[in-house]
Parts: C-alpha cells; structure tokens; sequence
C-alpha cells in the first residue's frame, strides 16, 4: 500500500498544483516516507516543492517532549533553513504570522484513531485558521492503526477542550483525512481542503486491522506510542491520565497496562470477569509487576495488568478497550470502596478549569459517574454508550473515503 506522502511524492499530477506556492508542513516523528525519510526532507528534495515554513505539534516536530503538557519553542530548521513553528508552546492555534508564511499547509501526521490524541484537535485548529486566512490544507493521509470499530460516549457541551475536539465518541474510526472532511462539514468551515488518499489500506484485514503489518515499519508519533498494541488499548488506556493509577509510564510498556502499589492485580482481574465477562472479550489480561522509573508511583513496585492484543487469538471486531478500562476502574471501585481513584480538580489536565481531568477525557462526567455509583451495572453503561456510538456510525459515514 501507499500512504499519501509516498503518493504525492511519486506522481507528478498529484503535485501540479504546488507549482508556484509556498508550501509548509505539519509534522512529527513518524512523518516519514516509506524508505523511512522525514517527510521535511523528503518535500525539501521533492521538484516542484517551494517548502518556506514547518510545523509541530504536541511533543514537538522532533517528538522530543516525553510527557504530556511539555511545551516546544518555535526554532530554525537548521537543514533547510525554515522557520519551525510549534502548536504546542505558547500558542495552540497557528498565529497570523505564522499563517502568512505559506500558501498550502500539508498536514502528514500519524494519528492513533482516539478522540484524545491532540493531533485531532491540532488538525481542526489549522482547518479553522486556513478558513480565516484563506488557505488550502491537504492532509497527507495515513492508516488509523486502531481501524473502523467505534466505542466510547459522545463528547457533551462544556466539555470541549484540546483533547475534544467536538461531539465525537473516544474511538472514532477515521482517518486523519476522513476526519478533516467531518470537520469541514461540521464546523461549517469554508477552506480549501483535499487529501491525498493512500491506496490498498485495508482496515478489515488481518493481522493489522488498520496498520499495514509487515509493510511499513513503525515509528513513534509520540514518545509513549510505541508499538501497534498501544494504539489498540489507548482508546481505553489514555483514561489512566485521569486517574491516580500508573498508566505505565516510565516502563516499556507505556498504555498498555495499568496498576498501582496498593492494589491486587489478580484479584482486579478477577472482579472484571465476574461483573462482563463479554468486555474482555478479544485480549488477553495478564497480571503482572512494574516500576515506573518516572511519572506516577515512580521507583515504587506496582502490581499490575497488562492488556495484550498482539497474540494469535486476537479478535480485533470483539476487542473493547474503552468498556474494558471503565470495567478496570470499576472492578478497583468495588474491591476498595474508599480508593482515590481520580486526580483532583487541583490538577488542571491540558490547561482545563472546573472539571476533573477523567471527565475532561471522557467529554463529560458520566464513565465517572458509573463507576462510582454501587448500584451501577455494567448493562447501565451500554445503555447510555451503545446510542452515541451507533448515531456516530451513522454520522460518519458520508465522510468515509476508503471501505468501512
């Protein structure tokens, strides 16, 4: 298969109308071509090009920023003599200065297929910057790794922040490209957009179901992204950032397990089971020991679960990472009824006021609410959660570009 930056590169047409502007590039680490070079260089080389500006987003151009809310500063690309502009420093938004150095805007950004992951967010940000300004953006599309499955409750009103982007579900099913059509549509915006599709993504095959599997190497689009079994658990697993539990930060594991020092991992495991045995379903859960060597618990022994879904049994259709993490806090809820299982208001998650950092990812306060109400069944939560994901199937489904 081809993503869009080895199409653009290869066929001269798709190109044409480059000639005579001014082009910039949105970018991260894993902005790279299928030979593994950096789309910058790659577009630098590239005949018809005239790159004039550059820009990161959250963690940075270079992916240097390990943790969440860790700011990058604009600097000069010292190879090709642009400005870098970052999206995640003292601004969120492109300025107008920044918007006035280019006439395209290439966005070639790897995303993870969560409502979350703040490349969505950027994305839109960039589409409502290039209406005002009157700028085009091609988005340079590549795999969702997570592939077409929908889950998790719909963003409410109120809740809007950089990690919601609008009135979607946690595990949304999109493109970046896909998602940009949506954004255009929804917001109403007024902006030249087009994508450079891929060609032979197939998100119904096996083994990858979205990412091509022994076809392109992977490469981190952030530093805690760093395999295929991540980007499958984040849906559920980026709720750990809410709570007081070790989202495997500071191991080699990073999002793809969860515990603590003061829980046990078994008998957690144990509780899931009993209360819906059908949100475990596609995985496998192991009980395990890690030691953040930073973030939270760090240098502490935590008893743990890890979430694998790169094992032959693999059901990728059954596999429900955002209801197995809510099962996890649940299960955590009812083995230790007092637990401080939420960071409090006091920590402001991605710069929010007023709501706790678990409703702030959740796009509202109702997987909280569940989880901490006894009575609460996990029948109650598909009740609430089934409707905004069957309405967003069906919302989506005029912006979809390759098969469902």
């Amino acid at each position: 298969m081809k993503f869009g930056i080895d199409r653009l590169l290869s066929e001269p047409e798709l190109r044409r109308p480059l000639q005579g502007k001014r082009v910039a590039l949105l970018a991260h680490p894993a902005s790279v071509t299928a030979d593994l070079t950096h789309a910058l260089d790659a577009l630098a080389a590239c005949d018809g090009v005239k790159l004039t500006a550059a820009f990161g987003p959250q963690h940075g151009l270079r992916g240097d920023k390990q943790d969440n809310m860790m700011e990058s500063p604009d600097f000069n690309d010292p190879v090709h003599g642009v400005p870098v502009f970052s999206l995640y420093g003292e601004v969120r938004r492109p300025t107008d200065a920044s918007m006035g150095t280019f006439d395209v805007l290439l966005v070639d950004l790897q995303d993870l297929g969560c409502r979350i992951y703040t490349f969505v967010t950027t994305l839109l940000y960039v589409l409502e910057a290039a209406a005002k300004h009157g700028k085009a953006v091609w988005v340079l599309d590549r795999p969702n790794p997570a592939g077409r499955p929908v889950e998790g409750l719909t963003l409410r009103p109120g809740f809007e922040s950089f990690v919601g982007a609008g009135p979607m579900p946690m595990r949304h099913g999109l493109t970046m490209g896909e998602m940009g059509r949506w954004f255009v549509s929804h917001f109403k915006l007024d902006v030249d957009y087009r994508v450079i599709e891929m060609a032979g993504w197939a998100p119904a095959t096996a083994p990858g179901y979205g990412w091509p599997l022994g076809e392109r190497a992977w490469i981190n689009p952030s530093p805690n992204a760093p395999n295929l079994s991540m980007a499958r658990a984040y849906a559920g697993t980026v709720m750990l950032e809410g709570a007081t539990l070790s989202e495997g930060r500071g191991t080699t594991r990073p999002l793809e397990l969860f515990g603590a020092p003061d829980i046990d991992a078994r008998a957690v495991i144990a509780e899931m089971r009993s209360l819906a045995p059908q949100w475990l379903q596609g995985c496998i859960l192991r009980d395990c020991w890690f030691e953040p060597t930073f973030h939270k618990h760090v240098g502490r022994l935590c008893s743990g679960v890890q979430i694998h879904t790169d094992q032959p049994g693999y059901d990728h259709d059954a596999f429900k990472p955002w209801r197995l993490q809510a099962l996890g806090f649940k299960a955590i809820r009812r083995l230790y009824p007092d637990y401080p299982l939420w960071r409090g208001l006091e920590f402001k998650y991605e710069y929010t006021q007023g709501h706790l950092a678990i409703d702030v990812i959740n796009g509202g306060p109702a997987l909280r609410e569940w989880v901490d109400d006894p009575a609460a069944t996990p029948a109650d939560l598909d009740a609430i959660t089934t409707p905004d994901e069957a309405a967003w199937e069906a919302e989506r489904r005029a912006h979809l570009i390759y098969a469902a």
